[in-house]
């Protein structure tokens, strides 16, 4: 059976955030080997497993990375109200009308 486009999403991720989350939970939650995740989503060995020791060191800290956003927070950054300047007021014009 050929993967489908929405299940490739998972098993092929191909923005940094999500490869380096997928990375991780093969790491953690599905106990795989750190050579075979290494494989799996194109990481050198010896930077996997410093990713996986940033990450321990992380929670230890109590610090969530961000993995979906460079933005950092875990969640959508607050968005400000738009700003609008008025028009300035800009004298009338002193020509002769006419």
């Amino acid at each position: 059976m050929e993967a489908s486009q929405p299940s490739r999403f998972f098993l092929e991720p191909t923005q940094t955030f999500q490869r380096r989350y997928e990375a991780l939970r093969a790491v953690f939650v599905e106990a795989q080997p750190l050579d075979r995740v290494a494989e799996r989503f194109g990481y050198r060995l010896s930077a996997l497993r410093s990713m996986v020791s940033r990450f321990r060191t992380d929670c230890r800290r109590g610090i969530t990375p961000p993995f979906f956003s460079p933005t950092g927070g875990g969640g959508l950054p607050e968005r400000a109200p738009a700003q609008t300047d008025p028009a300035p007021n800009l004298p009338k014009s002193r020509t002769a009308e006419g």
